[in-house]
C-alpha cells in the first residue's frame, strides 16, 4: 500500500508539471538593471555556507521519493545527477523504511550512487529519536530534513489527524542527532512565526517550501474518490512571500517551491537564502528525457547562475541580497498586510543598511 501511495504521488507530481500555467509569485520580483554592475566571470564563485554547512553550489535536489521499486530507480538516478554535477540531494520521506525495512535499498542508493556529495535523510515529524538516527544512519546522512505538512495530512485518506506533538518532537529530534536539523514545509510555505518558533527547538535551517511548485494538498485530493477537498488547492503562502517574511526571523533559510529556472534561483538568493531547491521540474526532465538530460539540465543551470552573478555584479551567491529589488503585484499587498516595508529592497546597491546583513560582504 505505501509502495503504490509513493507511485501515485510520483505520477500526480508529473501531471501537475505539465499543467502548470507557468507564472508564480517569483514574477513579481524583478531585479534593478544596472548597466555598469557587471563583473569579470573569472570573478564569481557559486559556493555557499549556512549553519555550519558549505555547499559547492547553491542549488539542491529536494526531497522527492522513496519506498517502492520504481521510485528506487528515481533516486538512483537523482544520485547519479547528484554526483555528477555537485549538487546536494535530500532524500524523499523515509517512513515507507521504519514500516518495511526491505525497502531500504530504495533510500540507500542515494549514498551508494553519491559517495562523497552532501546527502540529506528525511523523516516526518512524528519520527521518534531512534528513527530519526536510524534514518541518518542508512543514508550516511549529513544533514536530517524533517518535513511539516499538516496540509497534505489532513486531505491524505490515511493521513495524520494529529498535530500537537510536532514542535516538542522536532526539539527532541534536534537535540538527539549528531547532524544539523532542516525543517522543510512540503509547499504551504514557513510563516517568520513558525520559523522563529523552530529556531527556539533547535533547528538550525528552515527550507521555507513555499506554494508555487507541487500541490500535495491537490496530489491528495486526486486520490480520494470524490475529490472533496479541491478547495484547499493553493493553499498557503508563495516561497517569494516566505522568504520576504523571514527576514529576520533568526533562521539561515532555504528556499524551495515553485522554482521553474535559473533567473527564479536568483531571485531567491537575492531575497536572502541560503540555498535553493528543485523537484518538480528535475524529476519531469529525468521520467521524460533521462539521467544524462538531468545531469546537462543542471549543468546549464549552474553555467546560466554564474552568468547571472556575473551580470549582477554579485562574486557569491550572498552578495545577491545587494542588489536592488522591484517588489510588485500581490507581493506587494502581502509586504503591506504583514508589516514588511518593500522600499528598501530597491535601494540596497546604495545603502549601508541592508535588509539582510547576516550573508555576504559588501562589493
Amino acid at each position: 500500500m505505501i509502495a503504490q501511495r509513493k507511485d501515485d504521488h510520483v505520477r500526480l507530481a508529473v501531471e501537475q508539471q505539465q499543467q502548470h500555467s507557468g507564472r508564480n509569485q517569483f514574477d513579481e520580483v524583478a531585479f534593478v538593471h544596472h548597466a555598469l554592475a557587471g563583473l569579470d566571470r573569472a570573478e564569481v564563485g557559486l559556493g555557499t555556507a549556512f549553519a555550519g554547512i558549505s555547499w559547492q553550489v547553491p542549488l539542491y535536489i529536494n526531497a522527492m521519493t522513496g519506498g517502492s521499486e520504481r521510485t528506487g530507480l528515481i533516486n538512483r538516478d537523482l544520485a547519479i545527477a547528484a554526483r555528477e554535477t555537485g549538487v546536494a540531494l535530500a532524500s524523499g520521506s523515509m517512513s515507507a523504511y521504519f514500516k518495511d525495512p526491505d525497502c531500504a535499498d530504495t533510500f540507500s542508493v542515494l549514498r551508494k550512487e553519491n559517495p562523497d556529495g552532501f546527502v540529506i535523510a528525511n523523516v516526518n515529524a512524528t519520527a521518534s529519536v531512534d528513527k530519526a538516527s536510524r534514518a541518518v544512519d542508512l543514508l550516511q546522512a549529513d544533514a536530517l530534513q524533517i518535513h511539516v505538512n499538516t496540509v497534505q495530512e489532513t486531505v491524505m485518506p490515511e493521513g495524520d489527524r494529529s498535530f500537537s506533538s510536532w514542535a516538542p518532537r522536532i526539539g527532541e529530534i534536534a537535540a538527539g542527532v549528531d547532524v544539523p536539523v532542516i525543517v522543510k514545509e512540503v509547499g504551504f510555505g514557513l510563516s517568520r512565526e513558525t520559523v522563529r518558533r523552530l529556531e527556539g527547538l533547535g533547528v538550525r535551517v528552515a527550507d521555507l517550501g513555499g506554494r508555487g511548485g507541487t500541490d500535495f494538498a491537490r496530489i491528495e485530493n486526486g486520490r480520494r474518490r470524490l475529490g472533496d477537498y479541491a478547495y484547499l488547492t493553493d493553499w498557503g503562502q508563495s516561497t517569494a512571500a516566505c522568504l520576504l517574511d523571514a527576514q529576520e526571523a533568526g533562521l539561515p533559510v532555504l528556499a524551495s517551491g515553485g522554482v521553474r529556472h535559473p533567473l527564479d534561483v536568483a531571485r531567491a538568493l537575492a531575497l536572502g537564502a541560503s540555498g535553493v531547491g528543485v523537484s518538480g521540474t528535475f524529476l519531469r526532465t529525468l521520467l521524460d528525457d533521462g539521467v544524462s538530460a538531468l545531469i546537462e539540465r543542471i549543468t546549464v543551470w549552474l553555467d546560466q547562475l554564474t552568468a547571472l552573478l556575473t551580470m549582477l555584479g554579485a562574486r557569491t551567491p550572498a552578495e545577491l541580497t545587494h542588489c536592488d529589488l522591484l517588489i510588485r503585484g500581490e507581493l506587494r499587498d502581502f509586504c503591506a498586510d504583514r508589516g514588511i516595508d518593500p522600499g528598501p529592497f530597491a535601494r540596497r546597491s546604495s545603502s549601508p543598511d541592508l535588509p539582510n546583513e547576516t550573508t555576504g560582504n559588501t562589493r
